[in-house]
């Protein structure tokens, strides 16, 4: 008995005994979940809300948070006040010589018509900066702290004054990485939404440009700017983009990868019916064509809508080159786009039922490379294939300097050495190689990796049923996409359904023919141009 005893003693646990969990803190969480905790109005005695705002921010732990209080004299009395901001957010020397310094050392008499009007006297006499809003609500006041103003309390107000003077490091404007063209504008996007929106605004020059700030996330409150011209832009399509952005119940936005999957119409198969782009001009060509671009802050790419298929093989270059180049690489992309999806398929389709439409020379040169290699072709182009995917991974991961070189060591010794050790047949090795740069060629990412995962399919179709499979496979592919829309757009518009493109279409036509905008989005201003706008050459 004592034996037992002395067991249970031995392994009781003791519950004095501090035990770290997860759980266990989420249950004794302090964290008031509701929101509208934050919508309280601010308070006309400047303790109470130096408490709230102490409290709010823990300023006891919180290093960047930065309070001043100080007196100011107004109405041969003082008043006591305080400003409050983040550190790094915001310029400094702005808050010294345009709020601090003001209000603290500027004894200017008021005038009759200020005199019994305080907030009026420092707003239009004491605050030079040239951005100043007067906002009632904490939720007003925590959204302007948070994102770089300054925030000023004075006793007896029940109001606090926003002033502008956010001031934070940011990369400069520079070219664009994954959209380089050779003839055009050499500017991408960055980080910072006022600049991206300066960049659009500076090239469209015009007045009905609009840019709403609608934010997202509960948490992160992340600006969204949404742009359109206003009379272009079909209305209906400018309020869907607002409702599905408004409409968003998450806690924070941090990319524009995550928004373009909120408000896609189906997010199945991986097809992109949003485009994602850095180039400023490619925003502004959609956007005098009467679509919307959405801009997110923090991110130096703009999500444009709504997009069709010929969207995601067009190049801003394109509207720089005469037409006979520019159609020309048009004609290339789709080539490039059919090989990266089909051309292993049909390969390993002829390979295993359909060899009898193969020139009897090719046929014996194909058996007589395949005599040494031990492996069924399936599994032979799965090899290469996936191993060219994870050498284009390497290479995008690793750093540059790294990258063409890990390109060059995979491309080439590897591809050799396999051949050379009887693993694959050199035959495949062109299939593949052809087929990874064909897919280099398409200009989206986005659109370039759907049809790079869509190729696995057909190659598992033309291994089971050759021919028979990839055209049933074909078929429902585009049954597929002629079913999707992208904000009220049909996706394989102008194609199908049939609109009349005026010009429009895939293919560019002379500059000069260009008079119509595209008529599947219904703009408010049909035509671009005049009928003759060569006007110097036509009188």
């Amino acid at each position: 008995m004592e034996i037992k005893n002395y067991i249970k003693n031995l392994f009781k646990s003791n519950k004095n005994i501090y035990n770290f969990s997860i759980l266990n803190d989420k249950e004794n969480s302090n964290i008031n979940p509701d929101p509208k905790e934050n919508k309280s109005n601010v308070f006309t005695n400047i303790n109470e809300n130096l408490e709230f705002l102490k409290s709010k921010y823990n300023t006891l732990i919180n290093s960047d948070v930065v309070i001043r209080e100080f007196n100011m004299s107004a109405n041969n009395q003082e008043y006591k006040s305080f400003i409050i901001y983040i550190d790094g957010l915001v310029d400094t020397i702005s808050i010294n010589d345009f709020v601090l310094k003001p209000l603290m050392l500027r004894k200017k008499q008021q005038n009759s018509v200020l005199q019994n009007n305080l907030a009026l006297y420092v707003e239009n006499c004491l605050l030079p900066q040239n951005s100043v809003k007067k906002v009632t609500e904490f939720e007003d006041v925590l959204s302007g702290i948070n994102s770089g103003d300054c925030l000023l309390f004075i006793d007896t107000l029940g109001l606090a004054f926003d002033i502008d003077v956010k001031s934070f490091k940011q990369r400069s404007v520079s070219s664009p990485e994954n959209e380089s063209i050779i003839k055009g504008p050499q500017e991408a996007f960055v980080e910072g939404i006022r600049t991206n929106t300066s960049l659009i605004r500076r090239v469209v020059n015009n007045e009905n440009l609009i840019i709403e700030n609608i934010p997202v996330g509960k948490i992160s409150k992340t600006k969204c700017g949404i742009c359109y011209m206003q009379n272009i832009a079909n209305g209906d399509l400018v309020a869907e983009v607002k409702y599905r952005i408004s409409n968003l119940g998450i806690d924070s936005l941090l990319s524009t990868g995550q928004l373009e999957q909120l408000i896609e119409d189906d997010g199945g198969f991986g097809i992109p019916k949003v485009i994602s782009t850095e180039r400023p001009d490619k925003c502004t060509k959609y956007l005098l064509q009467g679509r919307v671009v959405v801009l997110v802050s923090g991110n130096p790419y703009a999500l444009i809508m709504p997009a069709t298929i010929e969207d995601f093989l067009f190049s801003p270059e394109d509207t720089n080159l005469i037409p006979l180049f520019a159609n020309f690489l048009r004609g290339i992309r789709i080539l490039a786009a059919i090989i990266t999806l089909l051309l292993p398929g049909i390969y390993i389709s002829i390979t295993s039922f359909h060899q009898e439409i193969l020139p009897t020379e090719l046929l014996f040169s194909i058996l007589a490379a395949r005599e040494n290699v031990p492996f069924p072709i399936i599994f032979e182009l799965l090899l290469m294939e996936f191993s060219f995917e994870l050498i284009r991974e390497a290479g995008l991961r690793v750093p540059s300097p790294i990258g063409a070189t890990i390109g060059i060591v995979g491309a080439l010794i590897l591809g050799d050495a396999a051949v050379n050790a009887g693993i694959v047949s050199p035959i495949l090795i062109i299939v593949v190689a052809i087929t990874g740069i064909a897919s280099f060629a398409i200009p989206d990412f986005s659109f370039g990796f759907h049809i790079r995962i869509f190729r696995f399919l057909f190659i598992a179709l033309g291994v089971t049923t050759g021919f028979l499979g990839i055209g049933v496979g074909l078929f429902v592919y585009i049954a597929i996409l002629s079913s999707l829309k992208s904000f009220g757009v049909p996706y394989t518009t102008p194609i199908a359904p049939t609109f009349n493109t005026k010009g429009n279409g895939y293919f560019v036509p002379p500059i000069w023919k260009q008079e119509y905008r595209a008529s599947f989005i219904s703009p408010k201003k049909e035509k671009a141009q005049d009928n003759i706008s060569m006007k110097w050459k036509y009188k």
